[in-house]
């Protein structure tokens, strides 16, 4: 950490950081919806209050920016869910067969 430091690397760190857990909840959605439907959103929002509570709690820049970032994209991961379900019923992502009625308007 002191290397990080001394070498005023942290933002970009952050950066590095911040993209990769971004891309990491990408599959995330698509995997969760597909297993799952919509109704595993309560999951993120457990996560997103979580990392805002560690966020506060962690007194190092570096991992409370970090739980930050985690916390904020599990709370945007809800939205997501429910706009994955809509993707699928346009046919741009593999639906679950065994779950095929609850794609259908009622």
């Amino acid at each position: 950490m002191d290397f990080i430091v001394a070498h005023n690397l942290t933002g970009l760190l952050i950066g590095i950081c911040t993209f990769l857990i971004i891309g990491i909840f990408h599959p995330v959605v698509i995997k969760c919806e597909y297993y799952f439907g919509t109704r595993c959103w309560w999951v993120f929002l457990i996560l997103g209050i979580a990392g805002t509570f560690g966020a506060l709690w962690v007194h190092n820049v570096l991992g409370s920016s970090l739980l930050g970032v985690f916390a904020f994209s599990s709370f945007w991961t809800i939205l997501e869910i429910f706009e994955q379900k809509s993707r699928v019923k346009k046919g741009w992502f593999p639906m679950n067969p065994k779950r095929k009625a609850e794609y259908h308007d009622n």
